[in-house]
């Protein structure tokens, strides 16, 4: 969600010099027009404006896919008009969601039978999908204490301060208090073991990242459990683990199946995963999977029958497309275990070829790990006098985008850039991205740096050292003389601007 504004320092209208033959008067910016305009015209009022967006291709900051193949684009656009919600009137749609939520299962090692069905639902993204499976472990806990007769008011969850913001929201929104494990510096997942201390009676449930955000690791969900099932037995509880696979949940199985961070770990009782990052597709589809029925209380699920047939839902929004959820099923078999594995392969390549080139320069400190979503985060090894969101901010000048952030308590101290390397990131792009970012320090290294800030040790008396305290007027006027003699610089040795 976007929180819109009512004004602008722009002109408060809309302008189009290819659509003037069409409209001979400016549009209203935040008011509908009182008069229609011919469809040339919109379109290109419309197509002028989307062309100062990014290139989503170039968009390393985004796991969410960019590219697909035609034949799924078609597939997308002849189902643009189906509403998912309505199964009885789109049923084969209905059985292809079930489809992928059984490939889907099995993928995650789920305990089925043979002919046993998957529990499990297609979301918007892995946000929605991470709200219901903490509606059932916040619901299921309840249950379970008022029939012990104890408070159930106050639910918690464990989490690392890694998480994305969905399960900030998750325990805003749903009033269940977030306890965190802190980072540190060096290690920037979720401690195991400080994890199962901040467990208590309250807790729904732990949560584990299959791939953090922050810098692309995985969790440890093994030792998770393991210290789970320890501290349960002795405590007499049944505290249960969901794993966030968002990002790693279609990486793991084919880069390192022999990891056990699943359904295979008897503590894990729900999954999600995003379809719309490593499941290669569009943005706009996740899923959520139970371990089984039990774990998905019955009276979540809600049955309507004013669409014509009796129908179960278990979502947060009702209505949603039907293209996303097609468009996965095509890749599922489209591509098969040996095709996903081999897209993964590739993007582990292209991220060690960008990590190779950046260790080469020896102005980077690399914080990623190999093993893990196939990503580089880095940062500078010296930044005194320039930092990480100045060489982001200027890559931006070639047309990549790539994301400064600083990490959170309590390593917020440790700012990072990072590379995500998708399917349609070539080992071509990569090494240009090197040749680029080397040219962006070569400029760093032309202007003037930061200026330094008295530490409260400095200020003490008997200290000799001075700190001329600049205006931002005197700053700005000083990196504007620089860069005018530097681009003067470069029009002498190019001859042509």
């Amino acid at each position: 969600m976007v929180l819109s504004k009512a004004s602008s320092e722009s002109d408060v209208s809309v302008h189009s010099t290819f659509a003037s033959r069409y409209v001979r008067t400016s549009l209203p910016r935040f008011k509908m027009p009182e008069a229609s305009i011919p469809k040339e015209a919109a379109y290109q009022i419309i197509n002028d404006e989307l062309m100062l967006d990014g290139n989503p291709r170039l968009n390393l900051a985004s796991f969410v896919t960019t590219w697909m193949e035609p034949e799924c684009d078609k597939l997308i656009m002849a189902a643009i008009n189906k509403n998912y919600v309505d199964m009885d009137e789109y049923p084969v749609t209905t059985e292809l969601q079930n489809r992928c939520v059984n490939m889907i299962a099995h993928l995650f090692n789920a305990p089925l039978g043979d002919s046993e069905a998957a529990i499990g639902v297609g979301t918007v993204g892995s946000s929605e999908a991470i709200m219901l499976a903490g509606l059932a472990f916040k619901r299921k806990w309840q249950n379970k204490m008022k029939a012990l007769g104890k408070p159930y008011d106050k639910p918690n969850i464990v989490t690392g301060a890694n998480v994305q913001v969905c399960w900030e929201k998750f325990a805003r929104y749903f009033e269940v208090e977030l306890k965190e494990v802190k980072l540190r510096e060096g290690y920037y997942v979720m401690d195991p073991v400080k994890a199962v201390e901040l467990v208590d009676e309250n807790t729904i449930c732990v949560a584990a990242i299959l791939g953090s955000t922050l810098n692309g690791e995985f969790e440890d969900v093994k030792l998770l459990n393991d210290l789970l099932t320890a501290k349960n037995q002795v405590t007499g509880w049944d505290t249960p683990i969901h794993v966030d696979a968002a990002s790693g949940g279609f990486i793991a199985p084919f880069l390192y199946p022999e990891l056990e961070w699943d359904f295979r770990l008897p503590l894990v009782k729900s999954i999600n995963v995003s379809g719309h990052k490593y499941g290669l597709v569009y943005a706009g589809i996740g899923w959520v999977i139970w371990r089984n029925k039990e774990d998905l209380p019955e009276e979540l699920i809600f049955h309507i029958n004013y669409l014509g047939a009796d129908q179960p839902t278990f979502t947060l929004n009702f209505s949603k497309g039907s293209s996303q959820v097609i468009a996965q099923y095509y890749q599922l078999i489209r591509l098969g275990y040996e095709g996903y594995k081999n897209v993964m392969e590739n993007c582990r390549e292209n991220a060690m070829v960008l990590k190779e080139g950046l260790e080469k320069s020896g102005r980077f400190n690399i914080i990623s790990k190999d093993d893990g979503v196939p990503l580089v985060a880095f940062s500078l090894k010296d930044n005194s006098r320039h930092d990480e969101f100045e060489v982001s901010d200027m890559l931006r000048r070639f047309g990549w985008i790539v994301p400064a952030y600083t990490m959170p308590p309590d390593a917020q101290h440790v700012t990072v850039l990072r590379v995500v390397i998708r399917e349609d990131f070539s080992r071509t792009l990569a090494e240009r991205l090197v040749i680029d970012i080397l040219r962006v320090l070569q400029e760093l290294d032309t202007i003037p740096g930061k200026i330094p800030v008295a530490s409260a040790e400095d200020k003490q008396p008997g200290k000799t050292k001075i700190f001329a305290k600049k205006s931002d007027e005197e700053i700005k006027r000083e990196i504007t003389t620089h860069w005018r003699k530097f681009v003067m610089e470069k029009k002498k040795m190019n001859g042509v601007c």
